[in-house]
């Protein structure tokens, strides 16, 4: 597949989605009980993601980190039908007619997957115009959709991919509000459409927000909430009439749509997946046991600046903590922090990941990954850099849901691959080819495979740069 420049990329790299989606005979899809016509679609905006043109292909001798603890020195990875055909070591069997791409010295993982993003909802440039990603109109905003902000052109989703090898990210709204509305996961694509970079199948998540940031926003305008007891009050208000709603549902019950009440009730039902923005490691114990009072399941504790104080619980209740490497002392809540924080919680055995909230951080995970197995060796936690990417692919897959089809290189899963020119723990290290669902969408080698958005300027040979 060659990326026409005399056409903008967004439209030109969108003409492949076109032509394969014309032929899969996808379309629009809206599902309804019967019995209850007031029922939502199922998805009133599918996915008509489709993912462009691959070819078999087969990189030999890089060291391969296949995201789940693995690693193979030498190492053969087949990609073929826009799947991890075959991985293993000089002698394993591939096709002959694949491309060959010598990765000797070189370093092969999974595509970086960031569960906490705002590209498209906080476009660059960061003005206000571009300011979509907080309806601060209400501390309850379950009936926001963050993909119904995102902005597909926006230049961060072409500088993850290049700089950063990020090939899955969810987009969440902000967290000014105690139920912020749902995310999205994108698969990281050009795309004229942000259903065309829909994750075809990924559950949807729900935002949530505890701590200094609601009672910050609403105390101020001299409403409920201006507290923590406060936060908790209003959301356990709201989850009982969620858990109403979901029961009229559940009996059939004719009654009016409600917006807020549908991702409720959905996310009561395990269908939509918790996202909780969290700093403090009370707090995280309190959404806990207010979790198991109404019967849903917290996905994922976000930032979680305190989760090395909690891990046991994160452990035993199966639940993942998504932080940084070392953010911290931006507010009260953030200071109590360890640059240990990421390892302690891998070593308790709870689920880490490293995420960004970040357009720049985004183009850099593997750093702060690295930087945080250095902080756990410091301490004297012995950590693999093979287990160590478990955190920025196979744990970040498993929360957003999707882990069964991406977030590690085994056979039959997505072809979602980062080739790095070196060991992707160095700050010297970058992406040299990038592919998602088998297609090369990136190569550092080649000027007609570095996307760019039609609203960023390239060098020479990028974009509409002549």
């Amino acid at each position: 597949m060659s990326f026409p420049r005399l056409l903008p990329l967004s439209v030109a790299l969108g003409l492949a989605v076109l032509v394969a989606s014309a032929a899969s005979g996808e379309g629009r899809k809206e599902v309804r009980d019967k019995e209850n016509p007031s029922a939502a679609p199922a998805d009133p905006y599918p996915s008509t993601y489709a993912p462009y043109p691959s070819r078999p292909t087969v990189i030999r001798g890089a060291t391969i980190l296949d995201g789940e603890g693995g690693r193979v020195e030498n190492g053969v990875l087949f990609l073929s039908g826009g799947r991890v055909e075959a991985i293993g070591g000089p002698d394993t069997p591939v096709s002959g007619d694949a491309l060959v791409i010598d990765g000797s010295g070189k370093f092969v993982t999974p595509g970086i997957i960031d569960v906490h993003s705002h590209l498209g909802d906080y476009a660059s440039p960061a003005v206000a115009a571009h300011s979509d990603g907080n309806e601060m109109t209400s501390p309850v905003t379950a009936d926001v959709w963050a993909e119904h902000s995102v902005w597909p052109q926006d230049p961060g989703f072409s500088r993850a991919l290049v700089n950063g090898g990020v090939t899955t990210l969810q987009i969440l709204p902000g967290s000014a509000n105690l139920f912020g509305g749902r995310s999205v996961t994108l698969k990281n694509v050009p795309s004229r459409t942000v259903q065309g970079m829909k994750f075809p199948g990924a559950p949807y998540g729900l935002k949530m927000a505890c701590g200094e940031n609601p009672k910050r926003v609403y105390g101020a305008r001299k409403q409920k909430p201006s507290t923590r007891m406060g936060n908790i009050a209003l959301d356990r208000q709201t989850w009982i009439a969620a858990r109403e709603y979901q029961k009229k549902r559940a009996a059939k019950k004719e009654q009016t749509r409600d917006l807020d009440m549908e991702t409720l009730a959905d996310a009561l039902e395990g269908k939509i997946l918790v996202h909780n923005h969290c700093y403090r490691a009370d707090e995280m114990a309190i959404v806990i046991d207010m979790a198991k009072e109404f019967g849903y399941k917290v996905t994922a504790f976000h930032h979680a600046v305190e989760a090395y104080k909690v891990a046991d619980l994160l452990r035993d209740n199966g639940i993942c903590a998504a932080m940084w490497a070392d953010w911290w002392g931006f507010k009260m809540e953030s200071y109590d922090a360890v640059e240990e924080n990421i390892p302690l919680v891998h070593g308790a055995g709870a689920c880490a990941i490293v995420h960004s909230d970040d357009e720049n951080q985004i183009q850099r995970l593997n750093q702060e990954a690295a930087k945080a197995l250095a902080k756990g060796r410091r301490l004297g936690l012995n950590i693999d850099e093979a287990e160590a990417w478990r955190w920025l692919s196979y744990n970040p897959a498993k929360a957003l849901g999707v882990a069964e089809r991406t977030g590690s290189l085994k056979p039959g899963k997505m072809a979602d691959v980062v080739l790095w020119n070196g060991d992707p723990f160095s700050v010297y290290t970058r992406p040299e080819k990038v592919w998602i669902d088998g297609a090369l969408l990136f190569d550092a080698n080649d000027p007609a495979r570095r996307p760019v958005s039609d609203f960023e300027l390239g060098q020479p040979g990028e974009g509409d740069v002549k």
